[in-house]
């Protein structure tokens, strides 16, 4: 035999690294590695549910490469187990969407830390000057077999520290592209302060955009001072972020969080020069219906009140 090529070397040892590192962390044995009861299948499903507030059924069957008959099995266990909803979308009934429910969430929150925890295990036996040339090493296997890494970005929660970024980043923000004084930075302040000072989950709500795990952008949702109404607060996208419809998504979520909270109505108040953001609020169905000049934040302003009627709320 003539001497082998690259690609024939390459196979062999890709093989080879499949072995070990299967091996090493004990994916054949999945579910009794970790003491859970879910399959490699069902836990990688968990895990990007868990990223999501919610999901097209499709999309993340495209997604996870799988067949619509296993993920719909996989949902349905998981429907049997109370780990998930199911619903037809609000704006186009062709489309399904699941999201988690509270035990779902705690189910794969917890399937995470035994996850993080086995591959700490695993790297705690390798030197600390040899970490940064394993996570060179596999940023170049990823490179080279799937191309440059799109950047990850996902919507959560609040977590420690985020709510003065929200401040921080409103202030800066507006005051490089606007020319808004502390003012404005102060306003964020006291709406930040009222909501942190309690507020209900169930009927309230902020969430952070992450980009590859930088926040990124931010919305609330709060109630209003009139009955069965929300009102949608501090919206934001860094400028490095935008172009990738994070905005959108940002109001979307809120928008959702507000119909299934029973509003009637979203409310929100903006001014007329954040035109982004006006087309934003145009395209979720947000309709103006007031507005009014006025000076603040050092500018001259016109201050402009926009509402969305929450079809098919809990009130009608």
């Amino acid at each position: 035999m003539g001497p082998r090529d690259n690609l024939d070397l390459a196979v062999d040892e890709v093989r080879d690294f499949n072995r070990m590192y299967t091996r090493l962390i004990g994916v054949l044995d999945y579910p009794g590695q970790l003491n859970t009861p879910y399959t490699l299948s069902e836990a990688r499903i968990l895990y990007e549910l868990a990223r999501r507030e919610r999901t097209h059924v499709s999309a993340l069957r495209e997604h996870l490469g799988i067949t619509a008959a296993h993920l719909s099995r996989t949902l349905s266990r998981f429907e049997e187990r109370g780990l998930v909803t199911r619903e037809r979308h609000h704006r186009d009934a062709r489309f399904q969407e699941v999201l988690l429910t509270a035990e779902g969430r705690a189910a794969a929150d917890d399937l995470d830390r035994r996850s993080r925890d086995a591959v700490t295990g695993l790297l705690a036996t390798v030197p600390r000057n040899e970490l940064g040339r394993l996570r060179e090493a596999l940023a170049t296997a990823r490179h080279a077999l799937t191309g440059p890494a799109e950047p990850e970005v996902r919507l959560r929660g609040l977590e420690p520290g985020d709510l003065g970024w929200i401040v921080q980043r409103h202030g800066a923000v507006y005051a490089r592209e606007f020319g808004w004084n502390a003012e404005f930075e102060g306003l964020v302040a006291r709406i930040v302060g009222e909501f942190s000072a309690g507020h209900d989950p169930a009927q309230e709500r902020a969430w952070i955009a992450e980009l590859d795990g930088r926040p990124v952008g931010s919305v609330m949702c709060v109630r209003d001072e009139r009955p069965d109404t929300a009102r949608l607060r501090l919206l934001l996208v860094e400028p490095e972020a935008r172009g990738r419809r994070l905005g959108e998504r940002l109001v979307g979520t809120c928008v959702d969080f507000a119909r299934e909270a029973g509003y009637r109505d979203l409310v929100l108040w903006t001014n007329d020069v954040l035109t982004s953001a006006r087309r934003i609020y145009e395209g979720a169905g947000f309709e103006l219906i007031a507005e009014k000049p006025h000076r603040g934040y050092g500018s001259p302003l016109v201050g402009q009140d926009w509402r969305l009627a929450l079809r098919g709320s809990a009130h009608g």
